[in-house]
């Protein structure tokens, strides 16, 4: 058999109210005690009994301890405020974002040709005004992109062509050294024949023979 909750309720008895009291006391008295010194923790009691007489205990001075308490209620009541109103700042700021963001998803749904039934006239001639704008700036930039374009493509011609004169100019001074070096080799050749025509032949005799024999 399962036994329902005791309901906790005054003792009507003042005899064993007081006894109660008396054993409660100290037990709760002792548990401050144990507590204080096991956890190395901070603890102030304060009791008064039904006739009005003082219990306490206290782990450091009394008095400090209810002013440490006292300091802290008033942080917590002083922080609470500024929490709450800083919470719903950002209850607020999360929610203008959220109707920014699905404004800003509609909106490019429009541009892109969707959901387009719903619009009205004026609506309508916004989103055609709003693709007009954007259609001109992308030509704009189209624009600018291809004048860049050309630029760069100049600015390499001119380059080519510098190089190309140089090519040019070494290429037309390498054939005037290759002209010289062949008339060099020509004249030299001439030279070889001249030579070849001198008297080659072994002539045996006097001075003035050979020289008969030049004049004929």
């Amino acid at each position: 058999m399962v036994r329902g909750k005791t309901q906790m309720r005054r003792i009507e008895n003042a005899t064993s109210r007081q006894v109660t009291f008396s054993k409660r006391r100290n037990g709760l008295l002792k548990k401050a005690f144990e507590l204080s010194v096991l956890c190395d923790a901070q603890v102030g009691l304060i009791i008064f009994s039904p006739r009005g007489k003082l219990y306490e205990f206290a782990s450091s001075n009394m008095q400090e301890t209810i002013e440490r308490y006292r300091r802290h209620m008033k942080d917590v009541q002083i922080n609470m405020p500024a929490k709450d109103q800083n919470m719903q700042h950002l209850k607020h700021e999360a929610t203008s974002l959220m109707k920014k963001i699905e404004f800003l998803e509609n909106s490019k749904r429009k541009l892109l040709g969707e959901g387009l039934s719903s619009c009205t006239f004026e609506e309508l001639l916004e989103i055609e005004k709003q693709l007009d704008r954007s259609v001109s700036k992308v030509r704009a930039r189209k624009m600018q992109v291809f004048k860049e374009q050309i630029e760069k493509l100049k600015e390499k011609e001119k380059i080519l062509a510098a190089e190309n004169a140089m090519l040019l100019e070494k290429c037309g001074d390498q054939s005037e050294k290759t002209s010289e070096e062949e008339r060099e080799t020509a004249g030299h050749a001439e030279g070889s024949e001249i030579t070849e025509d001198v008297e080659t032949e072994l002539f045996i005799g006097l001075p003035e023979q050979r020289s008969k024999r030049r004049n004929t």
